[in-house]
């Protein structure tokens, strides 16, 4: 009897919304896609120009919010008019000021997600080019090293070196102040593997602003040597239209040079002729 009156006792004290059932199940809430944030068209975009940031979360979400970090740490909002619509932040004329670092999250009927990976939206053109060399030249055979050399009488403390073209590579070197007072920064590479041509360019900026960058310096093109003269210096004798072309050059220059010697041979015999003439008129007067 004092059994049964336990278990009675345990079953009516059980707290409100905890069941015994052996069926029980605990139900979590599901955590929405994280949304997925890129400006076009790129991330590094000149001083003046035109640029828009883009969020994109699931289907169900309603309004969008993108968030600059920093000490003015500014919120954007957008309500979408469409189900599963990506939210649209322009950016018509760029300063300095929109330099920065970016996030961006969404709400929905489900709830708010979590905010999106970060985006660094980087303005060039806000402070005069550096100038790019390479050392010990920009003409390199396989094999050898070089190292490039980014030079600015301004004082940035950081220096970006960017290759163009398919692989955007870049690197980042501190700066160190030359002995003539300029700013520089060494980026040594090397060995230099036979290849295509590869073009540079290099930045500098302040660390306290990492996404206010200089002007890009002109171009620097590196060189491989011993591939465009291998190829350009001696024709394929094999093949046919290369040989077919040389030949008819060689008919052509035979011929001018056997004209050159007729032409040569007429004028001699003329010149002959008139002296010969001129000393048979003396002659003929002492007659």
């Amino acid at each position: 009897m004092i059994t049964i009156l336990t278990v009675l006792f345990c079953i009516g004290n059980t707290p409100p919304g905890l069941s015994l059932s052996p069926s029980t199940t605990i139900v979590q809430k599901e955590a929405l896609p994280l949304p997925i944030l890129w400006a076009e068209p790129g991330s590094i975009i000149s001083w003046g120009k035109s640029v828009t940031i883009l969020c994109q979360g699931n289907i169900q979400a309603q309004e969008y919010y993108l968030n600059k970090e920093g000490r003015t740490s500014r919120l954007y909002s957008q309500t979408v008019m469409e189900p599963g619509s990506k939210a649209m932040f322009p950016i018509l004329f760029i300063t300095e000021l929109y330099a920065g670092r970016y996030r961006c999250y969404y709400e929905s009927p489900a709830g708010s997600s979590e905010h999106s990976d970060m985006l660094e939206l980087v303005v060039t053109d806000v402070y005069s080019k550096p100038s790019l060399s390479a050392l010990p030249s920009s003409v390199v055979t396989p094999g050898e090293n070089v190292t490039f050399q980014c030079v600015s009488w301004l004082g940035f403390e950081t220096f970006i070196l960017t290759e163009e073209g398919e692989n955007k590579l870049s690197w980042m070197g501190d700066s160190q102040r030359h002995p003539n007072g300029h700013m520089q920064a060494l980026f040594p590479m090397g060995p230099v593997s036979p290849g295509h041509r590869r073009k540079f360019r290099c930045y500098g900026y302040d660390n306290s602003n990492a996404q206010v960058w200089s002007a890009p310096s002109e171009p620097l093109e590196l060189i491989i040597s011993g591939m465009v003269e291998t190829t350009s210096s001696s024709p394929n004798m094999s093949d046919p239209k290369t040989g077919s072309h040389l030949q008819d050059h060689t008919v052509e220059n035979l011929t001018r040079i056997t004209l050159g010697g007729l032409v040569l041979l007429v004028l001699g015999i003329l010149l002959f002729d008139a002296q010969h003439s001129q000393r048979k008129t003396p002659d003929a007067a002492r007659r």
